[in-house]
């Protein structure tokens, strides 16, 4: 296998852009994620891979909860001030406002389209990065007209 064009092949793959989060009490952590999926409707299962020595990956192991903010069109900016180690001031993680979820803690964003908060299930271990399998238990939507942020549009590559 020519391994530049299995990187290429593996680049097709589509994929949205989030900000998933994880707390432990006053410790929280975001990161940018793109590999999350939604795996069952009943019960409503969610999966996603974090990276293995991510604090993000500590810190959703640790509590078994996280929170995935839904990212628009418009919020790449926003998308990249989450590749860096979360800061957190008073109300403000990244310089973005967010409250805390009421299940797991975990940073939801003000200017976030859609948010999920989930119980991890299960979770599965391979290479450097581990997939994590989470019940869906809280989630909303903000109105209005928007598109989703995809890792297309932004010129950014992650995989392969």
């Amino acid at each position: 296998m020519d391994p530049e064009r299995k990187k290429r092949a593996l680049r097709t793959l589509t994929y949205g852009m989030y900000v998933a989060a994880a707390a432990d009490g006053s410790e929280v952590a975001a990161g940018t994620v793109n590999w999350i999926s939604q795996a069952s409707f009943a019960p409503p299962l969610i999966m996603l891979a974090l990276r293995s020595d991510s604090n993000l990956h500590r810190l959703a192991e640790r509590s078994q909860r996280l929170a995935v903010n839904v990212l628009t069109r418009e919020q790449k900016e926003m998308a990249a001030a989450f590749f860096k180690p979360s800061h957190v001031e008073a109300d403000r993680i990244q310089g973005f406002s967010f409250q805390r979820g009421s299940f797991s803690g975990a940073p939801i964003l003000a200017e976030a389209w859609a948010w999920l908060e989930a119980r991890v299930t299960d979770t599965v271990k391979g290479g450097d990065h581990t997939v994590f399998v989470a019940e869906v238990v809280e989630a909303d939507i903000r109105e209005g007209d928007f598109q989703p942020l995809v890792m297309w549009e932004t010129g950014w590559t992650y995989g392969g």
